[in-house]
């Protein structure tokens, strides 16, 4: 088993870019006046004459990276979700989506985990824009060691990847795993019978502590880390509604548009399933320390055990 690592992963996806880029000399980074919050400064300070910065310019530095792209690069473009996704979504649908091309987007500081940045950084909506341009790869890796899997499976990809990116440190739960990352496969990474929590980023390591209260609760929870969003594991989905019969859905994101109706897509054409959705329910974030915030707006361990309680209750 590896060692357990507390780390953001904005640092992972950082370090391992400029790994990658030891041995591939077309990749490029290019980042809109953001370089120490996203990590991508650890790029630059080993290849500053392969970094850009474009300043606070997110349409314009996705406009240069579809460019690079359609010249045989592999751009990597970062920027804070809300930046990157939201007000860059013009360019990434009709620059980068329309032509299919080789970028891959870095969408750093998503989510209420942002904390004292408040409503207007905490983007709950980046997965569900970048689930709706067709041919665009959605990863929301869980930790460190899920961040640099997915950066390499990000790179070995032909066409446009998005990729979500955390601002808080967090331990890693995926050390353990001893599957290999693969884009469009998600992860059981415990088995149960009694419902199966399906999760994604940050709450992959939350519905893990869920599962162990709900074990010496004498519940046996299957829990799935779901690290694509797009194309969406449908296979295991399915199998687990089939097996457990109701599913619970955790994300830090809105349930507007995120996994949770993912999930309930399939389902509902493949195998009509209950399923329980628990993410940010229609609402803005606010400010405040991200540890709190994340308990505020039901974002935790007590609330995924105690949904699945409710639910195997009635």
């Amino acid at each position: 088993m590896r060692e357990m690592v507390k780390k953001a992963t904005r640092e992972s996806f950082g370090e391992t870019v400029a790994q990658l880029a030891e041995t591939d000399p077309n990749i490029l980074v290019l980042d809109a006046d953001l370089a120490e919050a996203t990590k991508t400064s650890i790029f630059r300070k080993k290849f500053p004459e392969r970094f850009i910065d474009c300043g606070i310019a997110e349409a314009n530095m996705i406009g240069i990276a579809a460019g690079l792209a359609a010249c045989g690069k592999t751009p990597f473009a970062a920027s804070f979700a809300m930046f990157s996704a939201g007000r860059a979504y013009e360019q990434v649908r009709n620059s980068v989506g329309y032509p299919h091309l080789n970028v891959k987007i870095a969408g750093s500081h998503a989510g209420i985990s942002v904390g004292e940045d408040g409503a207007t950084h905490q983007c709950c909506e980046d997965i569900a824009l970048m689930r709706t341009i067709p041919g665009m790869v959605v990863l929301n890796p869980a930790d460190h060691y899920e961040m640099q899997a997915a950066v390499r499976a990000a790179a070995a990809h032909n066409g446009p990847v998005y990729i979500r990116l955390g601002r808080l440190a967090v331990d890693s739960c995926t050390q353990d795993v001893e599957a290999p990352f693969e884009i469009g496969k998600g992860i059981t990474l415990r088995e149960g019978d009694d419902i199966t929590i399906i999760a994604t980023g940050l709450l992959v390591k939350e519905a893990l502590q869920a599962h162990k209260a709900l074990q010496a609760a004498g519940i046996q929870a299957r829990v799935i880390d779901m690290h694509t969003i797009k194309p969406l594991d449908r296979e295991l989905v399915v199998k687990a509604a089939k097996e457990t019969g109701h599913i619970v859905t955790a994300e830090e994101h809105s349930v507007i548009g995120g996994l949770g109706e993912a999930v309930c897509a399939v389902l509902s054409e493949e195998l009509p399933t209950p399923v329980t959705r628990i993410g940010v329910n229609d609402v803005f974030g606010h400010s405040g320390p991200a540890a709190d915030l994340l308990r505020e707006f039901g974002l935790s361990a007590e609330n995924i055990e105690g949904t699945v309680k409710r639910i195997l209750k009635k």
